[in-house]
């Protein structure tokens, strides 16, 4: 286990003075649902783009009071409304961790520059890597924002899922097709296995490094699970985010820190096939994209983990009486959302969605939800 003792961070947090999404991800009876949107700070905000000003993406990331700045956004611009922050950072940080060059291309996403394509170009992995050299601005930011909150809402910390990374490695940046991805698990399944196992570990070591940095809550994003048929899923993902939750705690207790006390989300878009062993594995919240019904979602779960999701992005785009519709509608299909709930999108915001259409969302979670 790295250790943060050379960042020179500092622990004393304030206390937590909303703890509304912590006591629903644990399970705990609620006055209302909670409500966080993904990518919830980002390029939907005219703040944020006076802030990033002229940097890349990835230099706002590593800025700690630029991200921390980033972060925070939300929160103030919602005041009120928004029950969780969630740290600004993205899922690649691991693969330029472990050695790969990834940039951030505007309006086309992230590009690797030197793709893994072959299983020999496993070699170009840095063999041992040390996360407080590669990534201590990330925990640096982390840290900052927690005390910058000031307790006003927990902090959320994420990564990305051992096989939506390996996707990412192998096809270069986003895909329609998946050909390399798909030649390595059909190809390559051993090389496949190694490359997700070395992404497990050190997804597991930044997992506890973000809590122990001040990170209240985390949420892991296996974005591509959905182009993984069941049989495939249960071969190259299931069974590395089963060592997540079964691996995490130790590490968590090794850093003094009680694993009872950090709920962890699942998020597996796609993943229609897989909600039950989602909810066995051991995660106490599993999310869901929107092509789930929720009353199907709730009647699979039987009360095993919170729920969270599901509402369409694309309903920020109607009228604002759909989005009462849709919201009410969604409330209604997970039970009321007093327990076992949590409002979110069922993926992230667009960087075109009116800001004051999402005000209107989250109004009427919390209208209805207290209902």
């Amino acid at each position: 286990m790295s250790d943060l003792s050379t960042l020179n961070l500092d622990y004393r947090f304030p206390p937590l003075k909303h703890d509304l999404l912590l006591r629903a991800a644990q399970g705990e009876p609620v006055e209302r649902p909670p409500v966080w949107i993904m990518r919830q700070a980002g390029r939907y905000l005219p703040e944020y783009h006076q802030v990033k000003g002229n940097r890349n993406f990835f230099e706002c990331c590593r800025d700690a009071e630029i991200a921390s700045t980033i972060t925070i956004q939300p929160v103030n611009h919602y005041e009120g409304l928004i029950d969780a922050a969630i740290i600004f950072s993205d899922i690649l940080v691991v693969p330029q961790a472990m050695g790969m060059n990834v940039v951030m291309i505007d309006g086309k996403g992230p590009h690797f520059t030197d793709p893994l394509r072959k299983p020999e170009d496993l070699q170009k992995l840095t063999k041992n890597v040390d996360l407080i050299h590669s990534l201590g601005w990330a925990f640096k930011s982390i840290n900052l924002t927690r005390h910058k909150l000031n307790g006003r809402v927990p902090l959320l910390g994420f990564s990305g899922g051992p096989w939506t990374l390996l996707v990412y490695m192998i096809e270069g940046g986003g895909s329609r097709l998946f050909r390399f991805a798909k030649e390595w698990i059909y190809k390559y399944p051993k090389e496949s296995h190694q490359l997700l196992s070395r992404i497990t570990d050190i997804l597991i070591e930044f997992l506890a490094l973000q809590v122990k940095a001040g990170a209240q809550m985390l949420q892991v994003f296996e974005s591509w699970a959905g182009e993984l048929g069941p049989h495939e899923f249960n071969e190259f993902s299931l069974p590395y985010l089963k060592r997540i939750t079964q691996e995490l705690p130790s590490h968590l207790q090794k850093l003094g820190i009680n694993p009872a006390d950090i709920p962890v989300t699942i998020f597996a878009k796609n993943s229609w096939y897989a909600l039950n062993d989602l909810c066995s594995l051991g995660f106490n919240c599993v999310s869901l994209d929107w092509s789930w019904d929720p009353l199907e979602a709730v009647k699979l779960n039987n009360n095993r983990v919170t729920l969270q999701g599901n509402i369409d992005p694309g309903v920020i785009y109607g009228t604002d009486e759909i989005i009462s519709k849709k919201v009410e509608a969604m409330i209604k299909g997970f039970g009321g959302g007093k327990k076992n709930y949590i409002i979110n999108f069922g993926h992230g915001t667009h960087p075109f969605m009116d800001p004051e259409k999402i005000r209107f969302f989250l109004q009427e979670c919390h209208r209805i939800g207290s209902l």
